[in-house]
């Protein structure tokens, strides 16, 4: 964990697990799934797959616990489980607050999330006006201009750009992440990183990160050079 903080002008946020609770949801799912065929998906799993595109994702699972299946019957059961589970997904503790902060002082704010345009929709269902607050959303599952997933920096330079006018430089930029192959990507963008990490990610899967908290109600934004956040909204 890094203790120079520079002051920023744009934030970007990753989506699972930092703004909505789907990466409990996305547990639950491959849990099930990986069941029908006597294995067990844990943390070993999970924690190298967070982030990336959905085919790599499937991919990894696939080979580390010899599925008899391919890729793409992976994502076809996939595909037919999200629709029972991600429209229950809920904000995380202290985002809405958040982002309207960012919102209300004119922070120009994004999202970059390995998710697809039909996992987002899903998970979107009941958070319509939240998720029109941010100027752009980047999704990486399916996005033509990111060729690489987290931990390339693709997704996260890719996201950079969208901005208009593009940030001054890429050390002005905020992301807050909760997946290790998040915090890579956005180190190698040259960007700096608020990480939020599950409980169940090990500390020296920290590294990289410029702060680590357990919730971004923690958040101290004066760090930053960002504007303190109000007791209320």
């Amino acid at each position: 964990m890094s203790l120079e903080y520079k002051p920023v002008t744009h934030i970007i946020f990753d989506m699972d697990g930092v703004l909505l609770n789907t990466e409990d949801l996305y547990t639950e799912v491959y849990q099930r799934l990986c069941a029908k065929y006597g294995k067990v998906y844990d943390w070993s799993i999970k924690l190298p797959i967070m982030g990336k595109k959905p085919h790599v994702a499937a991919a990894y699972v696939i080979e580390t616990l010899g599925l008899p299946i391919t890729v793409d019957e992976w994502l076809g059961l996939l595909k037919a489980e999200m629709p029972k589970v991600f429209p229950s997904a809920k904000l995380l503790p202290g985002v809405e607050k958040l982002v309207k902060h960012f919102k209300h002082h004119n922070i120009p704010i994004a999202i970059c999330t390995g998710s697809g345009t039909d996992g987002f929709s899903l998970k979107s269902t009941n958070h319509k006006d939240f998720f029109s607050l941010f100027e752009h959303i980047t999704l990486c599952g399916d996005d033509p201009d990111v060729k690489y997933g987290k931990p390339h920096p693709d997704a996260y330079i890719v996201s950079n750009s969208r901005f208009q006018p593009t940030p001054p430089s890429p050390d002005k930029v905020l992301v807050i992440e909760d997946a290790p192959n998040g915090v890579k990507a956005a180190v190698a963008a040259g960007m700096q990183v608020v990480m939020v990490p599950d409980p169940n990610i090990p500390e020296e899967y920290h590294e990289g990160a410029t702060l680590v908290l357990n919730s971004l109600c923690d958040l101290d934004l004066g760090i930053f050079g960002l504007p303190s956040l109000p007791d209320s909204i």
